[in-house]
């Protein structure tokens, strides 16, 4: 075999991406962090950071295997021995060989850390649905069990050469179904297992920190790029398409969330325009590279509306989903897969025509054939990740326990699982004042929240 090139164009833009893309998972922190009450806080941005830790090391091991190695599982899994984490991958370093799940002058270990971040931002995402009320034992042991039951296979089969690739070909640039739909499914089935916070809905819960909020949000949006125009892995006039729908499309949605606001409460707020921005990035993301940019302003448009709109329903149909995670991922995901069904054009990105041929939208001359893909992938995804998500969690809970004492959760979960609080509130310590950041163990009783609406609803 001759010996590979590395394309430093490439990967250098793959290892800025991935950065890019690592960056958002603590965006996320701040984004769910602000957007929960007080007294919770950092039991909430723990979900997010331990997840870091938790995935990166499966995905190492077994996790990039799993999703990426060649389908001998029947589709459903790759070969888990492939790029085994015992391995250097020193014969298998560069993407042009045979052995490689990409082909284009990229190290092996650059795509693997790439697409680990996508890993990691996915289970984290789930983690708002069960903000205030959930161990953080419990969330390690379902983070494992999703991850490894859910996330790897569902990898496999949207853009591993699985079973629902190879029998429906859907279109995802950047994780619509494999991340946003995956996660907003799972976040519904804990929710409905550790059932609804003390004094939910009749007691009001309002973002504890707005600024941390729109901080968050902020981070996600700029880490955002790395997700959608680093999938395309090269420097391209994809790169560039999937860049600038990213930019357009959030900001159309921003612009839609707030005018729902305005029209409804007749108050644009900050954490409305910061959630219709996330709404957008959730849109776009599976269709940033495959669609035009004046669709792309009409997704985003349509993402900020229906989604802010949407996280109402968890009152009409009486979930607890904390953080909006199905009103907002869920949702908006769905949005952006069957968004492709209408206006995915191969003339802007030749991959469409690749597989099982010519896969234009409804409006770009395709027909219908492309949009009953995106909702049968979009389904398959949404039933299986669900269900696992619930069996997990109830085997957890009916085991080792899932959800903390109401006493704890009352009081706060911040001291009861982690022995410190986000805010010291106590006078006379610290050098910074009343809201100084505090230590391990310098408050023992959570501060009051003030009342007000519910998270991201506004």
């Amino acid at each position: 075999m001759p010996e590979a090139t590395i394309d430093t164009g490439h990967t250098a833009w793959l290892l800025v991406s991935t950065a890019l893309v690592l960056l958002m998972t603590p965006g996320l922190a701040l984004f769910y962090g602000g957007l929960n009450r007080a007294k919770g806080t950092l039991n909430m941005m723990m979900m997010s950071f331990s997840t870091i830790g938790l995935v990166s090391i499966l995905w190492l091991f077994y996790g990039f295997s799993a999703s990426f190695g060649s389908d001998n599982w029947g589709g459903y899994l790759g070969d888990l021995g492939q790029y085994f984490g015992s391995k250097t991958y020193i014969d298998q370093f560069w993407l042009s060989t045979a052995d490689n799940p990409s082909g284009i002058g990229i190290p092996t270990y650059v795509f693997m850390v790439f697409q680990m971040t996508f890993a990691v931002i996915t289970v984290a995402l789930i983690s708002g649905g069960i903000s205030d009320r959930a161990k953080f034992g419990g969330w390690l042991l379902f983070a494992f069990g999703w991850a490894t039951l859910v996330y790897f296979p569902v990898a496999h089969n949207v853009w591993g050469g699985g079973f629902i690739w190879q029998k429906l070909h859907p279109l995802d640039f950047a994780g619509g179904t494999a991340v946003h739909i995956n996660a907003g499914a799972a976040a519904l089935g804990v929710a409905l297992v550790l059932g609804k916070r003390v004094g939910w809905p009749r007691e009001s819960m309002k973002p504890h920190s707005v600024p941390f909020v729109a901080l968050g949000a902020g981070l996600l949006w700029f880490g955002w790029f790395g997700f959608n125009a680093g999938s395309e892995l090269t420097v391209d006039g994809v790169t560039g398409l999937a860049f600038v729908n990213t930019q357009v499309a959030t900001a159309a949605a921003l612009l839609g969330w707030v005018i729902v606001e305005w029209i409804r409460d007749r108050k644009p707020t900050l954490v409305g325009a910061s959630s219709g921005a996330v709404a957008g990035l959730v849109a776009i993301t599976p269709a940033c590279g495959f669609i035009d940019s004046w669709a792309a302003v009409l997704l985003g448009l349509v993402a900020g509306v229906v989604c802010a709109l949407a996280v109402s329903l968890k009152y009409r149909f009486g979930f607890d989903d904390s953080l909006d995670v199905v009103g907002v991922h869920f949702v908006g995901g769905w949005i952006g897969s069957l968004w492709l069904g209408f206006f995915a054009n191969s003339k802007l990105n030749s991959a469409i025509t690749g597989g099982l041929g010519s896969h234009d939208g409804l409006f770009m001359g395709g027909g219908a054939k492309q949009l009953g893909a995106q909702a049968a992938a979009s389904g398959m995804v949404s039933v299986y990740s669900f269900a696992v998500a619930f069996i997990i969690a109830f085997i957890i809970e009916k085991t080792v326990g899932f959800r903390v004492s109401a006493e704890a959760e009352v009081e706060g979960i911040d001291i009861a699982e982690h022995a410190e609080s986000a805010y010291d509130l106590t006078p006379g310590t610290g050098g910074g004042g009343a809201f100084a950041l505090a230590g391990v163990g310098t408050s023992k009783t959570a501060p009051a929240d003030a009342p007000a609406s519910e998270t991201v609803a506004g």
